[in-house]
C-alpha cells in the first residue's frame, strides 16, 4: 500500500516541513513552562495549538507536527489523569493538527492537503532535563522499549499520516526504535540529536545509528533535527552514506544553546539566511527541510521560497 507520505516523497520534489511549534506558541504569548512543554496546551488551551500550527501552514509548510513530542502516559498521569485519559489526550494532538489542516484547506481550496506527522520525542524529553541533547539517561533497554511501544501504539492508531521520531540522541534508543517501527501501520521518519557531524549526542557513531534504518520497510526518511545550522551539510553527507536508500530530513534549530535548569536559550541566534540555507540543503540531497527550536513561521516562509524554486 502506498501511503500519502510515500507518494509525497516519490514525487521527487523537496518538501517543506514546519518549524518549532513550542516557539510559535511562546511567540503567541502562551505559557508553556513545565515538564509537559507545548503538550501542556493540550489540556489548557487546545485552540492555541491549532492557531500555532496554522501559522506554519500559512508560511508554506506541507507537513506539520503534533504537540505530542513531550506528551507521555507517565507525564500526563502525573497531572492526575488516568492512563486512558492520558492516551486520549495524546491522540487529541493529532486531531488538533488535522483541524488546522482542514481550516487551511477550507481557506485555500486550491492547496494540496498537508500531512500530519505525529511527533514522538525521545525518552529524555519527558525528563525535562535537557537529556535529549546528551542521551545521558538511566533506563534499561527493556524499559526504554516499553516506553516507546506504549506511545507508538497510541499514535500509530491515530489519524496521523506518519510518525516523526525526533531528536533521538542515543544509539540504544535508535536500536529500539528500529525494531519497533518495523511493525507500525504508519510510515515514519527518524531524526537524530547530534553532538557533531559524525556522532549522536551520546557519542554513538552516526553511521551506525543511521545505518540501522537502511532498507527499513517502514522508515522512509532519516535525518537530524535541533542541531546547529552549521552542522546540517556534513550531516546530510554522513546520513546519505549510511542509509543511501532513504530520503533525508533536516530541521535545525536557530543555533542558540538551551539551558534546561531555567528553560532558557542562551547567546545570540546564529544569523541564518534561511532561504539560502534551505537551497544548500536541498542541493546537498535533503528531501524534507524545515526548522526546530527558535525557528518560526517567518523563517519557514523564507525556506519556502527555496523549496518552490527547487521544485
Amino acid at each position: 500500500m502506498t501511503t500519502k507520505f510515500a507518494a509525497l516523497l516519490a514525487a521527487s520534489k523537496p518538501v517543506l516541513i514546519d518549524g518549532g511549534l513550542a516557539t510559535q506558541c511562546e511567540a503567541m504569548g502562551h505559557n508553556i513552562d513545565g515538564e509537559l512543554w507545548s503538550a501542556k496546551l493540550l489540556q489548557t488551551n487546545p485552540r492555541a495549538l491549532v492557531d500555532a500550527t496554522r501559522a506554519f501552514l500559512d508560511a508554506g509548510a506541507k507537513i506539520v507536527a503534533t504537540a505530542s513530542y513531550q506528551a507521555s502516559r507517565r507525564g500526563l498521569m502525573a497531572t492526575g489523569l488516568s492512563a486512558a485519559e492520558s492516551d486520549d489526550l495524546i491522540r487529541s494532538s493529532v486531531a488538533l493538527a488535522r483541524q488546522a489542516c482542514d481550516e487551511f484547506v477550507a481557506d485555500n481550496p486550491e492547496a494540496d492537503r498537508p500531512l500530519v506527522a505525529a511527533s514522538i520525542g525521545p525518552y529524555g524529553a519527558i525528563l525535562h532535563d535537557g537529556s535529549e541533547y546528551t542521551g545521558d539517561y538511566d533506563i534499561s533497554v527493556e524499559d526504554l522499549r516499553g516506553f516507546h511501544a506504549e506511545r507508538l501504539a497510541v499514535l500509530d492508531d491515530s489519524d496521523a499520516d506518519l510518525l516523526a521520531c525526533e531528536t533521538i540522541p542515543s544509539g540504544a534508543e535508535a536500536k529500539v526504535l528500529a525494531e519497533l517501527l518495523r511493525d507500525t501501520r504508519l510510515p515514519s521518519w527518524v531524526s537524530f540529536s547530534c553532538a557533531d557531524a559524525v556522532h549522536l549526542a551520546d557519542g554513538t557513531p552516526l553511521a551506525e545509528a543511521a545505518g540501522r534504518f537502511a532498507g527499513h520497510r517502514r522508515v522512509l526518511a532519516v535525518g537530524a533535527n535541533c542541531v546547529p545550522p552549521g552542522l546540517v551539510l556534513p550531516l546530510i553527507a554522513a546520513i546519505k552514506a549510511a542509509a543511501p536508500d532513504k530520503a533525508i530530513v533536516v530541521y535545525p534549530n536557530s543555533g542558540e544553546i538551551y539551558r534546561a535548569e531555567d528553560n532558557a536559550w542562551l547567546g545570540t541566534a546564529t544569523p541564518m539566511q534561511c532561504e539560502q540555507a534551505a537551497s544548500e540543503w536541498i542541493e546537498a540531497g535533503a528531501s524534507l527541510v524545515g526548522g526546530c527550536c527558535r525557528i518560526g513561521p517567518d523563517q519557514v516562509a523564507a525556506m519556502s521560497r527555496s523549496v518552490t524554486k527547487a521544485g
